[in-house]
């Protein structure tokens, strides 16, 4: 600190950018959102506090560790650390006045104060989706879900993705049918064998009892490959009569059918038996999602299906299924790997109209002309010379500038020039926007 200057600086673990490159997040964002609106979710916005005994009540260990939580006066409140939770408060809080199956996205901030790493923050944009049944809810949403990723990478600009899916009771069953205690810790294991390898697999069920004989199966058990009819008649084969296997593969079977019948391609989706998401939350169905030539970038939507939402707020059984995208680790990661469309402009304004001395009301009668066309448009108001105007508009990445002097005033035709090649072209008060539209293909 110099005087009573203090160093302008952010803490780490939090993203900010750079108007450009906000841009091109936003597009993002908003590609999300509109897919998830095609396919008839509802927008919900829950309070980034909540109350601490809201957020506490389904967590516990590293995330009571990662909450931001303090004191305002009486209250005892935190950072939401994920939109699930505020989700489950929410539906038994108006569970009155919702209908159901209710399907809801949320996009927003979460916030987790674990140690920023590389990629990862704590302070981060999710885009979650979830059905959300009265009782039961058909299977079919599961496969609905699945399409919902598909769409949403494919209207990101992603043809070479891989949806993996599993199913819960298959892995669960298929370890009771070797006899193996510590179900949770044997899948809490399995989910984290693409980071310790097999190696480390077999490292860390020896370390919890797991037999060697049992290992071998399970380890076999999940080496399983081939087309999703061939893993389906495989899966069959191994039947041995343990119920919740049986009850898992049917499931799997039923949401791979109803997944064609939603258009997904083969080719962008699989059965992968190492899929076990480390949570107890999920029950059923569970998804993550692999760019195949970034593969080093991770899961970039996970999710699932579970029992009971809300068990902890209401007396009621409100199953569900949803899947979450990790927008700003994704962007983050994107970016550093070159995937990301060059970042061009850096505000949204596709037309600069530059007034010459005493035109600038004439430049702003254009300007709002040129808007209520539902087209963005900025006026140069500043004083100077020609160039730096025009400099102003290089800078920024705007398409078009409009120049409007004396001459122009006179003549009713304006000046169009395009900033990327210096070409210029005229049009008259009423052709203006459409010669903004050929010029820029709005």
């Amino acid at each position: 600190m110099e005087g009573n200057r203090v160093k302008p600086s952010i803490l780490p673990g939090f993203m900010e950018l750079l108007p450009a490159d906000q841009m091109v997040f936003n597009r993002m964002l908003d590609t999300i959102r509109n897919t998830y609106e095609k396919f008839g979710f509802v927008p919900l916005d829950t309070p980034t506090i909540e109350k601490s005994e809201i957020l506490l009540s389904k967590s516990g260990g590293e995330t009571e560790k990662q909450i931001y939580r303090f004191s305002k006066g009486d209250s005892d409140v935190a950072l939401r650390f994920d939109l699930t939770v505020p989700l489950a408060r929410y539906v038994a809080q108006h569970f009155h006045e919702l209908t159901f199956p209710f399907r809801r996205y949320h996009i927003g901030k979460a916030f987790r104060g674990e140690k920023p790493q590389r990629g990862r923050f704590r302070e981060f944009y999710q885009c979650d989706i979830d059905i959300v049944g009265n009782g039961e809810l058909s299977l079919v949403s599961d496969a609905e879900v699945l399409s919902v990723i598909y769409n949403t990478f494919k209207a990101l600009g992603f043809d070479d993705f891989t949806i993996r899916i599993n199913n819960r009771k298959l892995l669960w069953g298929f370890i009771e049918q070797l006899g193996i205690g510590n179900k949770t810790e044997v899948l809490r294991a399995i989910d984290k064998l693409e980071k310790i390898g097999k190696e480390g697999l077999i490292k860390e069920l020896d370390g919890i009892g797991v037999k060697a004989e049992a290992v071998d199966k399970l380890l076999e058990f999940l080496a399983i490959e081939g087309s999703t009819g061939e893993m389906l008649e495989r899966l069959k084969g191994l039947e041995k009569g343990n119920e919740l296997y049986l009850t898992g593969a049917g499931e799997l079977e039923q949401v791979c059918s109803f997944v064609r019948d939603f258009g997904v391609p083969e080719k962008n989706y699989r059965i992968d038996l190492t899929i076990a998401r480390g949570l107890d939350y999920y029950t059923g169905t569970v998804y993550e999602t692999l760019l195949d030539n970034y593969r080093s970038i991770g899961s970039v939507c996970s999710g699932g299906r579970y029992d009971n939402l809300a068990s902890h707020f209401i007396d009621r059984k409100l199953p569900g299924v949803g899947v979450s995208v990790g927008l700003t680790r994704l962007f983050y990661q994107l970016r550093e790997a070159g995937m990301l469309p060059q970042a061009g402009r850096s505000t949204p304004a596709l037309v600069l109209v530059v007034p010459m001395e005493g035109a600038e009301r004439h430049a702003i009668e254009l300007a709002v002309r040129i808007r209520e066309a539902g087209i963005a448009a900025e006026v140069y108001l500043e004083k100077g010379k020609i160039g730096k105007k025009l400099s102003y508009a290089d800078k920024l990445g705007i398409p078009l500038a409009v120049i409007i002097g004396e001459d122009e005033i006179k003549s009713g035709l304006y000046t169009v020039k395009v900033m990327a090649d210096g070409t210029q072209h005229t049009a008259d008060r009423e052709g203006i926007v459409d010669k903004i539209r050929s010029l820029t293909q709005v």
